[in-house]
């Protein structure tokens, strides 16, 4: 982590003369899976049923519980390893899906879900089973390393899981909210050895498309304000910061979410080159969560093609030449490690944003988002060491 010593402006953390903030470093969930993903889904689903409690961990029915517990703590104690300070727990599931399946009055059709009754959540699905078992591991690990554990979850939002459904109606965001909010509640901790210490809201979908349901001065639009809103709350409520994931931050609505603490995006959003981010930040006691690294592997490629000299650059050879540098690297012919971006780019991505809206206003740093398309597990894990020794190689004091 980088120590930065500076003077805190009175702010949501607290008002001091003198302190070292720590830029903490954290990943966005989701990574690479190639074991068997039908048991490890298996045993997600039957993580929080009676099942475990009935036989116990040594009965065969209990294997795939045992198999998915024991993948996420491998997985999750990895990430503690390469040098990430808040890991999200292990997102090898679709994100959209575990939420949507644990909701009650949801039918899935052929073209996505339809609402078939007032949604609910039953107590025991609202129970993230990846974060039950960093908490009920939660000692083995902090042995394992020998420091506190920090952890971060996520849900996805309102706006994205409405987005998927066939009959959105305006007060589908305060439904989700409601249900929404109990993961939310359900999920924050703290025991002798861990604690939940940041909750994000992903929005991946908000933003990329003119949707008439949250135009300016709709109802639509203030019910999914409102929405942002209640789940922030009931993080922050607890004592743990939350924060927005987006893809798109040209709709501005989330400015305006009071309990929100901090905002993310990817690397080339404007969020983070704009003079107005340093203007909002301040206006509304918000902070960012720094973007070092891109992961969207074909583009990885792609930039690693337009780098090397004496390329065709047309739209069709690129294509071409990145669908058969895919295969190449499913032949062993590449390294996929050696499409990432170095350490060096990272360093210089985040002194850019320090610079230009102080580092009081930088919480947090990471990949820009998840990196399930990655080829290989090795290879994310290294991009996740990447991000860690940029925190480590940059200290500055102002």
């Amino acid at each position: 982590m980088i120590n930065f010593r500076y003077k805190y402006p009175f702010s949501k953390l607290g008002r001091v003369k003198k302190s070292v903030l720590k830029i903490r470093s954290y990943d966005v969930g989701s990574i690479p899976f190639f074991g068997d993903f039908e048991k490890l889904s298996r045993g997600a689903m039957d993580f929080n049923s009676l099942l475990s409690l009935l036989y116990g961990k040594d009965h065969s029915a209990c294997e795939p519980i045992n198999y998915f517990e024991k993948e996420v703590i491998r997985v999750f104690l990895d990430k503690l390893e390469a040098g990430i300070t808040t890991p999200n727990y292990p997102q090898f599931r679709d994100m959209n899906t575990m939420f949507l399946d644990s909701i009650d009055g949801i039918q899935e059709t052929g073209g996505g879900y339809t609402v078939v009754k007032d949604l609910s959540v039953r107590p025991e699905m609202t129970k993230i089973p990846e974060v039950q078992v960093v908490k009920r591991n939660s000692r083995y690990l902090h042995e394992k390393i020998d420091a506190p554990l920090k952890v971060k979850i996520c849900i996805t939002g309102p706006y994205t899981l409405s987005s998927l459904f066939l009959d959105r109606r305006v007060n589908v965001f305060s439904e989700l909210d409601e249900i929404l909010s109990r993961f939310v509640s359900n999920n924050i901790y703290k025991d002798r050895y861990s604690s939940v210490d940041l909750v994000a809201i992903d929005e991946p979908v908000f933003g990329f498309q003119s949707d008439p349901m949250i135009d300016y001065g709709t109802e639509g639009r203030e019910e999914l304000r409102k929405a942002w809103e209640r789940i922030a709350h009931k993080a922050t409520s607890k004592g743990v910061r939350s924060c927005i994931h987006l893809h798109n931050t040209v709709d501005e609505l989330f400015w305006e979410i009071d309990s929100l603490n901090i905002i993310e995006s990817h690397v080339d959003d404007p969020i983070y080159k704009s003079k107005r981010t340093k203007q909002l930040l301040e206006k509304t006691d918000k902070f960012l969560k720094a973007s070092l690294c891109i992961t969207d592997f074909d583009r990885l490629i792609r930039d690693k093609i337009l780098a090397a000299p004496n390329r065709k650059k047309d739209e069709s050879t690129l294509m071409e030449s990145v669908g058969k540098t895919w295969v190449e690297i499913k032949q062993g012919k590449y390294d996929p490690k050696e499409f990432l971006e170095t350490v060096d780019t990272m360093k210089r991505r985040l002194a850019e944003i320090i610079d230009r809206y102080g580092i009081e206003r930088v919480l947090y740093a990471g990949p820009e988002c998840g990196m399930k398309s990655f080829p290989t597990y090795e290879c994310a894990l290294e991009c996740l060491k990447r991000v860690s020794e940029t925190l480590k190689t940059n200290q500055m004091t102002n």
